[in-house]
């Protein structure tokens, strides 16, 4: 969702004449979080979480906030837990937690501008987060054969190429490419200047020499061809000539995917993990690799240190007795090194916020 645009709500449900009643209440907060500067991809996301708490309050005659009481609250929470997906299958609990997040602070709104007398969801407790890795990361080999797909003959096939090798390269979200205008790509230097990316934060990102070189075809030969109003900066252009929604870009990215025989879940963020992946694998510091990926916080980006398991496969194949470097206790001089790029308590000891984490199966917002 672009950060400039209005949030889309969800419709709440409800009374709208009445001034104490949830629905204008829960509308108020959401101009509070608007005021606040929220991104608009959090307001969105907070106003449907609302709407489904309110759809249920209502059905059981909960008209305004006072009526809401701490019982009620847990009962809401057992219905999430409950609640099946349209495929049948229970919600995560993280999108429990995200739902009961967005309740907490409903409320914790509600108390504070004295709306109602006290706040009944203070001590309302989340599940205990999950701790999922990727469920596949692409290797290098695979990335490489899906880039060879786009028909570089073709406006469009130009684009595509320029598209997957930006995602690769610069390690981006799929909201922050749709962004991405003509005065955020400096090809001369190889930088993308991300405005307003994740958490309303600025970064700049390098792109590699051969995503540059697709870049610059693009823009001298496959953009003109696209570009249907003079006027419109946005970067990459759809076959209509106007910027790519995130799910158009998505299904865009799973065609190439698809021709690649490559089964796993998600579509644009897999270039994301791949990326960070093979990073850290040749031996990057892994606070470059945060600084390449947005994270606020370390904590988020030390998930991938679980995912590149090469230095860990030496290390067992050295000193393993049943490794294959034969001798039991050799190649103990790889410890530090392993120690230096694995951090395997790092995920407990500290927890990253529900806001900050990653979509590490590719289905979320940013697919």
């Amino acid at each position: 969702m672009n950060p400039l645009q209005p949030p889309k709500l969800a419709p709440i449900p409800g009374d709208p004449t009445d001034p104490a009643g949830l629905h204008r209440l829960a509308l108020e907060y959401l101009e509070y979080l608007a005021a606040r500067h929220y991104s608009p991809t959090t307001i969105s996301s907070r106003s449907h979480h609302l709407a489904h708490f309110i759809a249920w309050a209502l059905a059981r005659a909960l008209l305004r906030p006072v009526e809401v009481t701490y019982p009620v609250l847990l009962a809401y929470q057992r219905a999430l837990y409950h609640q099946k997906t349209r495929a049948g299958e229970p919600l995560s609990f993280r999108t429990q937690s995200l739902h009961l997040t967005s309740l907490r602070s409903l409320f914790r709104w509600l108390a504070r501008s004295r709306h109602i007398p006290s706040n009944p969801a203070a001590d309302l407790e989340l599940p205990k987060g999950e701790f999922r890795l990727p469920t596949q990361v692409l290797a290098p080999d695979q990335v490489e054969a899906i880039l060879q797909l786009p028909n570089l003959t073709t406006p469009r096939g130009l684009r595509d190429r320029a598209i997957l090798e930006t995602f690769y390269s610069a390690a981006i979200r799929r909201t922050e490419l749709v962004g991405l205008q003509l005065a955020d790509c400096d090809l001369s230097r190889r930088i993308l200047q991300i405005r307003l990316g994740k958490g309303l934060r600025d970064r700049l990102v390098p792109i590699g020499p051969r995503a540059a070189r697709l870049l610059d075809r693009y823009l001298h030969e496959a953009r003109p061809d696209l570009a249907i109003n003079s006027l419109d900066t946005t970067l990459f252009l759809s076959a209509t000539g106007s910027a790519f929604t995130p799910d158009s870009l998505s299904r865009l990215v799973r065609g190439y995917l698809v021709q690649a025989g490559i089964t796993a879940r998600g579509s644009c963020h897999l270039f994301r993990h791949a990326a960070a992946t093979a990073m850290l694998e040749r031996g990057c510091d892994i606070r470059f690799i945060q600084a390449l990926l947005g994270h606020a916080k370390l904590s988020t980006t030390q998930l991938y240190t679980h995912v590149a398991i090469g230095k860990l496969q030496q290390i067992h194949d050295r000193t393993h007795p049943a490794g294959a470097g034969g001798k039991p206790g050799a190649g103990n001089d790889q410890v530090d090194e392993l120690h230096a790029g694995l951090d395997l308590g790092a995920i407990e000891n500290d927890p990253e916020p529900l806001e900050e984490l990653e979509d590490l199966d590719g289905d979320g917002e940013d697919r």
